[in-house]
């Protein structure tokens, strides 16, 4: 009987060893299949790549801004051409213009038009007329008018109350009577006068009260505006 207990030693002993062994089997050998490797830096997620085919997108570019309007001056501008032939006169009024070129005897022509926002205007008239010019500044306008066969450069500037362009439409003694006159800043008048058409020097007007007479009948010669 004094033998059974080392052999009951070694019996539990025997147990417990068997115990580790089976615990050792379930817990040391763990899985590994819950890693997910990283997506390479190189190549991009599925839902930031491009798809074949695509274009970039484009921004649009900021529309550029209208170019704000320069009010050309109103007002009549005067002068006479550059090779001193005839004279020319411009009413300017918001985007309006009306010209007279005169040279006092024969040739005339009343042109209109409109003055775009660079200060450029084109006018015409009867005949083919036409009048090219710009507003320099705020005094004065450079140009061109084509009348009938000739062609006549100017520089005018603007005038004060007392000068101006005039016109005056009437009947007398049964004829039709049209008279333009342009009064420059001196004081000189250079217009036409026709009766029925016909044309002749018209005579002086009183550029304060635009008095004026025609075959012993006083008429009104009235500023020009658009």
């Amino acid at each position: 009987m004094k033998r059974s207990g080392p052999l009951l030693t070694l019996l539990a002993g025997l147990l417990v060893g068997l115990f580790m062994l089976s615990l050792n089997a379930t817990t040391g050998e763990k899985s590994t299949s819950s890693y997910v490797k990283p997506p390479s830096s190189g190549n991009p997620s599925p839902s930031t790549k491009a798809s074949p085919g695509t274009p970039p997108a484009r921004t649009s570019a900021p529309a550029n801004p209208s170019p704000a309007r320069t009010p050309v001056p109103g007002g009549v501008y005067t002068g006479r051409t550059d090779d001193d032939s005839s004279a020319v006169a411009i009413t300017v009024r918001d985007d309006k213009a009306i010209a007279y070129v005169c040279d006092g005897h024969n040739i005339e022509s009343w042109l209109q038009g409109d003055v775009k926002d660079d200060g450029s205007l084109r006018l015409t008239g009867k005949g083919g007329a036409s009048l090219d010019g710009k507003v320099k500044g705020t005094k004065e306008i450079r140009g061109t008018a084509h009348v009938g066969s000739g062609s006549y450069a100017f520089t005018i500037g603007r005038t004060n109350k007392s000068s101006g362009l005039y016109r005056a439409n009437s009947t007398v003694a049964g004829a039709r009577i049209e008279g333009g006159w342009i009064v420059l800043p001196d004081g000189e008048q250079v217009g036409i006068l026709k009766r029925d058409g016909k044309p002749s020097p018209a005579p002086e007007i009183d550029p304060e009260t635009g008095a004026v007479t025609v075959d012993g009948q006083q008429l009104t010669a009235r500023p020009v505006t658009p």
